[in-house]
């Protein structure tokens, strides 16, 4: 008899097949040993259209509206037919008795899998592989400790309600405003909250009115400089400066020092290394996820996903292993131990661990050739080394000094820090030199007396209060994060919007959709909502914008995941919620002129606007079929693009000369393509030729 493991991808089915001994490659497996290793290819089973509920759903409309299906249907994905057909087949061999799921053991992962089995039909028993790392011990070891199927029965609940939840929103909130305000709007559970936090931010940042101050600087005697309160008016301030300049003698009155401390940041978790990836080397947070995702696949660091900063007691052990050995990899001498406390120690909490521990180098990760990795990996696994070694490292431990003199009747201060211990800021410094580029941040006060000193300069320094700053990307993760947190009960979880998993595809999406644009240099980009944002948040309501609902029903699904709410009630509320809206909405007055769509030209088939849309640019008329496709069959083959410029030819001259074409055969020339219509409004395109292919 056989046992069936079906990874989430085929690079990770080659992983399990290597350790498994399923050498022999097949169409859509591998096969050896009493194992056949198969994989899925991302979602293979999927939520069908509404259409397929109803014929009736194809056209858009506002009276069908709430869908809300009672049985939920599936289908396969059109691209991935024939990998669930492989997978089908095996999951019905006679010699299957077993199946494991080895999908990534995550919410996703674990929906994609059992999708899969379900729309197979398949009844077979089966376990559940859970793995934080991809080395070869560590898969030996999971396949020797297989979890029982229904230890992950609320994992996968969490994850249905998760994805019809956002599908009922999706289809139907995106319909309803489409249709109200006759354009394409796509609207989503957690996208639409977060496009609502950049609008608000430069909301904030246009009405934002600076303030000018003051501040009167003294250099002294003594070697510093020391700065007065900053005043709001002028004048007041060149007094104090006119005052200061005739006495030119200051007195100190206290010098006060402080020996002050700041502990290592903990371990990585997702949202933490994308933050800091945006910040010190300016990639995105998709860019970041791919980035580690490879290194997880490569079996050089653990499993990428994880919203932990924290490791278990289990592991304890493994990472002051572990990191004895980073300090010899890099060539650092190891901090004086304490015997009583393990430098580990504060790494620790079972408490904080659900899925997975912190992200991590691996034992694997010390044999490999780094230099052979994209540039990418490279710098996002040097952060995760970096950060592994900082967080087992001693405080960072600094003596502040303040001093206070005085002169002319009002207080001046200079503040100065010598450092005390290093601590982690050394190995911060040591490993990431390259990346951080950061220039000395403490100048020490020079030996000062309380006593009188003199004065060499007094001048006056003019500033202005600074308007919130533009989200980058680091701060927009941050703000996913922690949104609602204020908000919420004390002792409720704190989920903010969205997952690690999923936060870095909902920016991607925004941009993709044109509602956010990256702007700035290579390195530091802001993300600021585009025109076409900022009108759908204005008319999108309360409840669908608010972080504070969707942070409330991240913390549900959490709930569910962890057996302490029944699904069915959280679906419950979410119907509600929808049939409430759809009841509800009505147009916003004055929104229809925020909300104009582009019109480019004047339909050839029955004359009415054309304007631009997402996906094309389409007659106005609901009846009136034309359309130009952006993503268009005619021009591609011309190895052309049908963008804006082409579209305002062909309908304004109905036609439009291309240089350069290129035939089937590689041969370029130059043409003219001209527009036409079929019997039913359809564009349509035929080719005049300058000259021979």
């Amino acid at each position: 008899m056989s046992i069936l493991v079906v990874a989430e991808k085929p690079s990770v089915a080659m992983s399990y097949a290597k350790v498994l001994g399923a050498t022999s490659r097949k169409d859509g497996y591998f096969e050896g040993n009493g194992y056949l290793v198969s994989w899925c290819i991302g979602h293979l089973v999927e939520l069908a259209p509404p259409n397929v509920y109803d014929a009736k759903y194809v056209k858009w409309s506002i009276a069908d509206l709430p869908i809300l299906p009672q049985k939920w249907q599936y289908l396969v994905s059109a691209s991935t037919k024939k990998q669930f057909g492989s997978l089908q087949k095996l999951m019905h061999r006679p010699d299957v008795d077993s199946i494991v799921n080895s999908c990534d053991a995550g919410r996703e992962g674990e929906l994609i899998f059992r999708l899969v089995y379900q729309q197979t039909g398949c009844k077979k028993p089966f376990s559940r592989l859970w793995l934080s790392s991809m080395e070869e011990n560590a898969i030996r070891e999971g396949f020797v400790h297989l979890k029982p199927s229904t230890e992950y029965d609320a994992l996968y609940n969490a994850a249905l309600c998760r994805e019809r939840a956002d599908w009922m929103v999706g289809i139907n909130a995106s319909r309803l405003f489409s249709c109200l305000y006759n354009q394409s709007l796509a609207v989503g559970r957690v996208m639409t909250p977060v496009l609502a936090m950049t609008v608000v931010r430069e909301a904030a940042i246009a009405a934002f009115v600076p303030e000018k101050f003051y501040t009167v600087d003294l250099e002294l005697t003594s070697g510093c400089t020391a700065s007065s309160r900053r005043i709001p008016e002028k004048t007041v301030a060149e007094n104090l400066l006119e005052a200061c300049r005739k006495e030119m003698v200051a007195t100190i009155q206290r010098i006060t020092c402080k020996e002050k401390s700041e502990n290592p940041p903990p371990l990585y978790d997702l949202t933490t290394l994308q933050r800091d990836a945006n910040r010190l080397l300016g990639y995105s947070a998709q860019q970041t996820l791919d980035y580690v995702q490879s290194l997880y696949e490569k079996k050089l660091t653990t499993y990428p996903r994880t919203d932990s900063c924290y490791i278990t007691d289990d592991d304890e052990e493994m990472l002051e292993e572990l990191t004895e050995e980073l300090e010899g990899f890099l060539d650092i001498a190891p901090e004086d131990v304490d015997e009583a406390v393990p430098r580990t120690r504060r790494t620790v909490n079972r408490e904080k661990v659900t899925d997975h521990h912190a992200i991590l180098p691996t034992r694997s990760m010390l044999q490999a050739d780094l230099d052979a990795l994209p540039k990418g990996e490279q710098n996002v696994l040097k952060l995760i080394i970096a950060r592994t070694l900082m967080a087992v490292s001693k405080p960072f431990r600094y003596l502040e000094t303040l001093l206070t003199t005085e002169c002319a009747g009002e207080e001046f201060t200079a503040k100065g820090k010598d450092i005390l211990e290093e601590g982690w800021k050394a190995v911060e410094r040591k490993v990431l030199a390259d990346i951080l580029n950061r220039k000395q941040e403490l100048t020490a006060l020079p030996n000062a007396a309380e006593n009188e000193c003199g004065i060499l300069n007094a001048e006056l320094k003019e500033g202005q209060t600074s308007p919130p700053k533009h989200f980058t990307e680091d701060t927009l993760l941050h703000a996913m994060e922690t949104a609602s947190a204020d908000s919420m009960p004390e002792g409720v979880e704190r989920q903010g919007i969205g997952t690690p998993a999923t936060r870095a595809a909902t920016i991607e999406k925004l941009v993709q959709k044109g509602f956010l644009e990256r702007k700035g240099n290579k390195k530091t980009k802001v993300l600021l909502p585009t025109d076409k944002g900022k009108a759908l948040i204005t008319v999108m309501p309360e409840e669908i914008q608010s972080p504070e609902m969707t942070a409330d029903w991240e913390t549900k699904l959490l709930q569910i995941e962890r057996g302490e709410m029944e699904p069915s009630e959280f679906m419950t509320e979410i119907n509600t919620m929808i049939t409430e809206l759809v009841k509800n909405t009505e147009m916003k007055k004055g929104a229809n002129a925020l909300m104009k769509s582009k019109i480019i030209g004047v339909c050839p088939n029955c004359g009415k606007p054309v304007v631009e849309r997402e996906k094309g640019w389409f007659c106005e008329n609901r009846e009136c079929r034309f359309v130009l496709w952006k993503d268009n069959a005619f021009f591609k083959r011309l190895g052309k693009r049908l963008d804006a410029h082409v579209a305002d030819k062909l309908l304004r001259d109905g036609r439009v000369r291309l240089k350069d074409c290129k035939s089937a055969k590689g041969k370029t020339y130059n043409a003219t393509v001209l527009l036409s219509c079929e019997a039913d409004g359809r564009s349509k395109f035929s080719l005049e030729f300058e000259g021979g292919c």
